[in-house]
């Protein structure tokens, strides 16, 4: 497993407590050290207890460079450069660094969310000027990941997969391998059909998270209750409009349809507007803050939550972390930051803060995140101070 990070430890884990022996490959020398101690570093339910059984069988070993292994999952970042082109480099290096240990016959199989043609024309291409050729001397194949954090544990493995060869060998080869420990459906496919389903998924989702955004836009700008006109409008039996948010983060919605966008700029014009919606809500929360503090000579604000979704400890792309940062830069405030999933804030200058203490200091509560946590104070906390709630937490 090549990339130890919120989904490629959770597989590792799956599959070193089913009978197979895995060897996770990571560069950072402190989560390969804490992986060996039986311990983790990201928070998920139920990993620390499989990573520390799985280490303790000897069924599962972190290192910093790849071994020589039957299969090679390669499970590493796909963030975006500037003008929201994809940055495939990640991949490229975790390909290129298993070119020494890979013997023929062995599957190597990309789960990373990659723009259409990536794994034929890089994956396989880098493997071709080694001399590997996919179908012939090793199979490759596309099987990108479709797990929701906080559940990766059980969707891993119930979740249907789309495995996407590049050749109908490939396929069949890396199908074979999913079946095995992947109780849904293994869907078999070509490898550029599996790279755009991911994309489609995710793209479906931020569109319609992008009508809520923008309804809840109308709303502020008519006086009107954004939560009350959606859980009216989903009395009709045809009608499921999502909540809104403070934007879109995590690494696959709020990056995903980008990757579509940059492959066929031309025939995207809604999915890059629902991007644009959705990455601008992040100001639109910060002009409502300013608005507020103007009451105030210098006022203490709370920040509730930094995650970019609800009882995670994960902040990437977190629109949540954007609007703080923006209240730093550009208010005259004092930021009481509260997130119960992390032990120190990630933003230089700023510290954390109970999530009692926030609320009893407050002048301003921005609710970000709605974590159970928060869900579980006493309303009475959130009487006293103006409160912004960007999420519904309040709202039934």
């Amino acid at each position: 497993m090549v990339g130890l990070g919120y989904v490629g430890l959770p597989t590792a884990a799956v599959l070193a407590t089913r009978g197979l022996r895995v060897a996770g490959v990571d560069l950072r020398a402190d989560v390969v050290e804490t992986i060996n101690a039986g311990e983790v570093h990201i928070v998920e339910p139920e990993l620390d207890a499989l990573v520390r059984a799985a280490v303790a069988a000897g069924t599962l070993r972190a290192a910093t460079a790849p071994v020589v292994a039957r299969t090679h999952l390669i499970c590493v970042p796909t963030p975006f450069r500037d003008g929201h082109q994809p940055d495939l480099s990640y991949v490229e290096a975790a390909t290129r660094a298993l070119v020494p240990v890979l013997r023929p016959g062995n599957l190597v199989v990309l789960e990373s969310t990659v723009p259409p043609t990536t794994t034929r024309q890089l994956v396989a291409g880098v493997l071709a000027e080694a001399g590997l050729v996919a179908g012939r001397d090793v199979f490759v194949a596309h099987a990108p990941e479709r797990v929701l954090p906080g559940a990766v544990i059980r969707e891993v493995v119930e979740n249907a997969r789309v495995v996407g060869g590049v050749t109908e060998a490939c396929t069949e080869t890396a199908a074979r391998f999913y079946e095995g420990f992947v109780k849904g459906e293994v869907h078999r496919a070509r490898a550029e059909t599996a790279e755009l389903v991911k994309l489609a998924e995710n793209a479906y989702r931020d569109v319609n998270i992008a009508y809520a955004n923008e309804l809840s836009n109308v709303c502020d700008e008519l006086g009107l209750d954004v939560w009350e006109v959606i859980r009216l409008a989903n009395q009709h039996p045809r009608v499921s409009i999502l909540r809104p948010g403070p934007g879109v983060g995590g690494h696959c919605i709020a990056v995903d349809p980008w990757f579509i966008v940059a492959t066929t700029p031309e025939q995207t014009p809604l999915i890059r507007a629902a991007r644009e919606v959705n990455d601008a809500r992040p100001e639109r929360v910060v002009e409502r803050v300013r608005g507020l503090a103007e009451r105030f000579k210098r006022p203490r604000v709370a920040c509730l939550g930094l995650a970019y979704k609800p009882n995670i400890d994960d902040m990437r792309e977190s629109p949540a972390v954007e609007v703080v940062r923006r209240l730093q830069a550009s208010l005259e405030a004092d930021l009481l930051v509260v997130e119960p999933h992390l032990r120190r804030c990630p933003i230089e200058g700023l510290e954390l803060v109970e999530p009692e203490v926030a609320l009893q200091q407050a002048d301003i509560v921005v609710i970000l995140v709605a974590h159970r946590q928060f869900g579980r104070l006493p309303r009475e906390l959130f009487t006293r101070p103006s409160v912004i709630d960007t999420v519904g937490l309040l709202a039934g």
